[in-house]
């Protein structure tokens, strides 16, 4: 599911906002900048209410950020629909005992580690990212959550790489998009 093929006028205006940098943070890659966006606060708003609205009435207890822009749009989201958030964090981020999951990127490997204990089983869980490319890292997220016994609802990106075909490795979780990047 894509709100990209919406004719909401919100959609063109946060698009308008995502910068492009080529070559960044190596050569070929066209690396999609959010924070141009976050200095707009009405886009920004917009970029919230727009995911707030689609997850209000589905009765998710955790919303799971993707470090680090996931930790931009994950927090107000879970604050808006009422669950908690739970962060997925680079390796040796977090104090305490971890589960961790190994994923491969389109430009390397990484790892994601989450608390023991911060997601509980049966819990409806909410994975946000600010960008879906070759979709490891969100592959890595839901075997995180679901090895905790979560029950992931949704994947949540604010931008899409359609080219890169990473919704096709999510093994049929649902993803909603803001908007395509080609």
């Amino acid at each position: 599911m894509s709100a990209c093929h919406s004719d909401d006028p919100r959609i063109h205006a946060i698009k308008s906002k995502i910068r492009v940098v080529p070559n960044f943070p190596k050569p070929g890659i066209m690396f999609q900048d959010v924070t141009t966006l976050l200095l707009d606060p009405k886009a920004f708003k917009d970029t919230m209410d727009l995911f707030v609205e689609r997850y209000k009435n589905k009765n998710i207890s955790v919303v799971a950020g993707i470090e680090a822009r996931g930790f931009i749009f994950g927090p107000p989201i879970a604050l808006a629909i009422g669950a908690k958030f739970v962060p997925l964090r680079k390796p040796r981020k977090l104090p305490g005992e971890v589960i961790s999951e190994e994923y491969t990127l389109e430009y390397g490997r990484d790892c994601l580690e989450m608390h023991i204990g911060a997601v509980e089983p049966n819990e409806r869980a909410l994975v946000v990212d600010d960008l879906i490319a070759t979709g490891g890292t969100l592959c890595a997220a839901i075997s995180l959550l679901e090895r905790a016994g979560a029950e992931v609802v949704e994947c949540a990106c604010l931008i899409e790489l359609p080219d890169l075909k990473g919704r096709e490795r999510l093994k049929g979780k649902p993803l909603y998009v803001l908007v395509e990047s080609h």
